[in-house]
């Protein structure tokens, strides 16, 4: 039985690709459980706080969904992990690596920002590369985060109810490493507030140079992108309105099944956590994925092999380097997958 529950994890990851997706598992994620519609193929991801529809021909998305509410956002954080991983459910031709953005002089950009997740093992979620695309350094670090990223979340803790919050990129201005994860030409944030029926979208040039223009309207992110949202706003020109009403928050299921936990180091209480679900029935599958320290990475391979019969996959991954976050190259992350 377990080798027919590997067996299909591993064939649907080969299943043909499909402009339609089901996102079976995180419905409840979009609004009014509706599906954008586009003729771009791609793969449906689901994560604990947001969806991706990601692109395996540009290694980035093609959208992010959140449904995201003020209550929460005023909630306490978690400590942001800036730890990067590469997501382990896409086959490794339609992946992004860490060694794509070595060099590259482009940020790894969050389309599902960090600063939006109020829980851990979103937060870890938030930094699989299937959420990043090449994002110009200055406009990741300036413009976008103070100007659309955090103008949202106030929006947001001011609005009455869930917000829900579309984030991608189009067009193309070439790409970076071997995997050639193509640079958008421009990204974009949709906002929806249902309790108002309004929608609006920044629009920004993927430049360090790009300036802050207002929000376009709906229609025209429609129009610019060919992805239709499926949104019921009264006024396809609607922008943001201001708003002092208090906010309701409504409580969601973790349905991600896909999280990294992280070895600096051989940690036996960790190893014991994961052999412990693993022989309970609750993770399906781990891969582990390391730089330079294939020792450490084997020892853990080999000691829940043998403990759980499960078979491990060993990938290598390589850290860019940044004069932001400080990596440490001897770092083995797991990614497991929960049932």
């Amino acid at each position: 039985m377990n080798f027919l529950v590997k067996l299909f994890l591993l064939s649907s990851l080969w299943l043909p690709l499909s402009a339609s997706a089901l996102f079976d598992q995180c419905k409840d994620l979009f609004p009014s459980q509706q599906i954008p519609s586009t003729a771009q193929v791609g793969r449906d991801l689901c994560f604990d706080d947001f969806a991706i529809y990601y692109s395996p021909a540009d290694k980035k998305p093609i959208y992010t969904v959140e449904k995201l509410n003020g209550e929460q956002l005023q909630a306490p954080r978690p400590r942001r992990t800036n730890q990067f991983y590469e997501e382990a459910r896409l086959p490794m031709n339609e992946r992004a690596l860490l060694a794509d953005y070595r060099g590259s002089g482009y940020d790894r950009g969050h389309n599902v920002p960090a600063g939006d997740m109020t829980r851990e093992r979103g937060m870890a979620q938030s930094f699989s590369l299937a959420n990043m695309m090449p994002q110009a350094r200055q406009n990741n670090q300036g413009i976008w985060a103070k100007r659309v990223e955090e103008p949202t979340r106030m929006y947001i803790k001011r609005a009455q109810g869930d917000v829900y919050v579309f984030t991608g990129s189009t067009g193309h201005a070439g790409s970076i490493g071997k995997s050639k994860v193509t640079i958008p030409s421009h990204l974009y944030k949709l906002v929806y507030d249902p309790n108002k029926k309004l929608a609006w979208a920044y629009w920004v040039e993927n430049t360090d140079a790009a300036q802050m223009h207002p929000p376009i309207s709906y229609a025209e992110l429609i129009q610019k992108t060919g992805i239709d949202f499926h949104l019921p706003v009264e006024n396809s020109e609607s922008k943001p309105l201001a708003q002092v009403d208090k906010d309701v928050t409504e409580s969601r299921q973790a349905l991600g099944g896909w999280y990294p936990i992280f070895f600096d180091q051989y940690s036996p209480e960790k190893v014991s956590a994961i052999i412990s679900n693993i022989k309970a029935g609750r993770f399906a599958s781990i891969e582990l994925q390391y730089d330079r320290n294939l020792q450490l990475a084997q020892t853990l391979a080999k000691e829940i092999e043998v403990q759980t019969q499960m078979q491990v996959r060993l990938s290598q991954s390589s850290p860019p380097d940044s004069p932001n976050v400080s990596y440490e190259r001897n770092r083995v992350v797991a990614i497991v997958h929960s049932k």
